[in-house]
């Protein structure tokens, strides 16, 4: 609907790649109707993953042992993170759906878009204890991840190989987006864009084209442990 923020965080070195398409077909199909769509291109924008002291301007709070969560917590409270964390957390804070959109590696996330996790979910700004999950900071705002994976949809099946897919999408679902608050929106998933067709490659994106024009009209998951382990 006209006045919905988006925030796609994307994580793909290749704009002509699948998740580059999907990625663009997002912005068109939110943009259509009416949203204000916002892409952090992290590898474009050289996004920095790792967790480190420059993330905090100026003095710390204890200089004689640092501990990242801490330092954090309190640079956020003082408005002295670094400029790219303030940044995001301004998209992020404005923002009614998040979307992730990434290729799935070793089960997870690319390490670029962890990093994004790590560093701009900062204890004061998603979280603070005992406000997480269901009273975590960033409640009212949506979650929806969309990836793709190298294997097929038989070997993430309960029986399969690879497990349930489900299990992988536990801490990323669960953990982070549950945890700090947000309500999840079932996964979409493109299992092994690369071993198919150019017509079912197509499809794949006929189809994500085809949720985005009635997602707000979609129930989030279920977010118990349940739904991911039943």
């Amino acid at each position: 609907p006209p006045g919905r923020k988006v925030l796609i965080v994307y994580a793909h070195q290749e704009p002509k790649s699948l998740n580059g398409s999907l990625k663009r077909v997002a912005v068109e199909e939110l943009s259509k109707q009416g949203c204000s769509v916002t892409v952090s291109d992290l590898y474009a924008m050289q996004f920095e993953p790792r967790a480190t002291r420059n993330d905090i301007v100026g003095c710390l709070h204890n200089a004689e042992e640092f501990n990242y969560g801490v330092e954090t917590w309190e640079a956020y409270k003082r408005g002295s993170l670094s400029s790219d964390l303030i940044e995001e957390q301004k998209k992020v804070q404005e923002a009614d759906l998040l979307i992730f959109q990434f290729p799935l590696y070793w089960f997870s996330m690319p390490a670029i878009m962890k990093g994004w996790m790590d560093r701009v979910l900062v204890q004061g700004f998603a979280h603070e204890f005992p406000n997480c999950y269901d009273s975590g900071l960033l409640k009212n705002k949506l979650a929806l991840f969309s990836f793709t994976t190298g294997g097929s949809r038989e070997m993430y099946a309960k029986g399969g190989i690879s497990g349930d897919i489900r299990y992988l999408l536990w801490p990323m679902q669960h953990g982070i987006m549950h945890f700090c608050g947000v309500k999840v929106l079932a996964p979409h998933i493109c299992f092994a864009p690369e071993y198919v067709s150019e017509e079912k490659r197509e499809e794949m994106l006929i189809a994500w084209a085809q949720r985005l024009k009635t997602l707000w009209k979609e129930e989030p998951i279920n977010c118990s442990p349940e739904w991911y382990f039943k």
